[in-house]
C-alpha cells in the first residue's frame, strides 16, 4: 500500500511546530481524540433514527454527545499547544530578529506558566469540589437528570489534566527557549 504524497506533506507540515518528545505525544494522541467525533456524530445519528423513525427516544444520546465534544474541545488546547498553532499576533514576532524572537519565546512562556499555574489552582478547586463530598467521601457529581452520568466531574477533571498537562508542556517550551542558541546579527545586542 503506497501513501498519498500530498497526504504526508501535510501531515509533516502539521508536526512542523513540534518542540519536544512529550509534544511529540500530545500530538499523535489527536488521532485517538479524533475518533470521538465521529462517536458524537454516530450517536446523534442513532438518536435521530430512534427519536423520528421508531418513536423511541433515548434518554442517554445528548448528555453522551456533549460530554464527547466538551472533552475533544479541551483536549484541542494541548494539541494546539504541542503543534504551535495556537492563537498568536505575529506582527511583531515576524518582524524581530531571530535574538529577539527567542526573548519574546521566554517572555511568553513565562507569561502563560504563571496564567497556566492560576488556572490549574482553579481546576484543582473545581474537580475536587466536583469529586469529593464536604466530608472527604468521594461521590462524582452527575447531571442531575434521569440518566446522572458523572460527566460533570469527569470534565472538571479532564480540565484540570490538560491545563497541568499544558503548564507541563510550556515550561519544556521555556527551557528549549533558554537553551536555544541564536548566532549573533550585525546591529543586535
Amino acid at each position: 500500500m503506497t501513501e498519498d504524497p500530498e497526504l504526508v506533506a501535510r501531515a509533516d507540515e502539521a508536526d512542523a511546530g513540534i518542540r519536544t518528545g512529550l509534544d511529540r505525544v500530545v500530538a499523535g494522541s489527536s488521532r485517538i481524540f479524533s475518533w470521538a467525533i465521529f462517536a458524537a456524530f454516530a450517536i446523534a445519528v442513532i438518536e435521530i433514527f430512534a427519536r423520528y423513525v421508531f418513536n423511541k427516544p433515548t434518554f442517554w444520546a445528548h448528555e453522551t454527545t456533549t460530554f464527547l465534544i466538551a472533552a475533544i474541545f479541551l483536549v484541542g488546547g494541548p494539541i494546539a499547544l504541542a503543534r504551535d498553532r495556537h492563537i498568536r499576533v505575529r506582527v511583531i514576532y515576524d518582524a524581530v530578529s531571530p535574538q529577539r524572537r527567542r526573548w519574546l519565546d521566554i517572555l511568553n512562556s513565562s507569561i502563560a506558566l504563571v496564567f497556566f499555574a492560576g488556572l490549574a489552582y482553579a481546576g484543582w478547586i473545581m474537580s475536587s469540589k466536583a469529586v469529593f463530598t464536604p466530608t472527604g467521601e468521594i461521590r462524582l457529581e452527575g447531571t442531575g437528570t434521569a440518566w446522572n452520568p458523572p460527566t460533570p466531574a469527569l470534565l472538571k477533571m479532564l480540565v484540570l489534566f490538560c491545563v497541568a498537562l499544558m503548564f507541563v508542556q510550556t515550561l519544556l517550551h521555556l527551557i528549549n527557549a533558554i537553551r536555544r542558541k541564536v548566532p549573533d546579527t550585525d546591529g543586535e545586542r
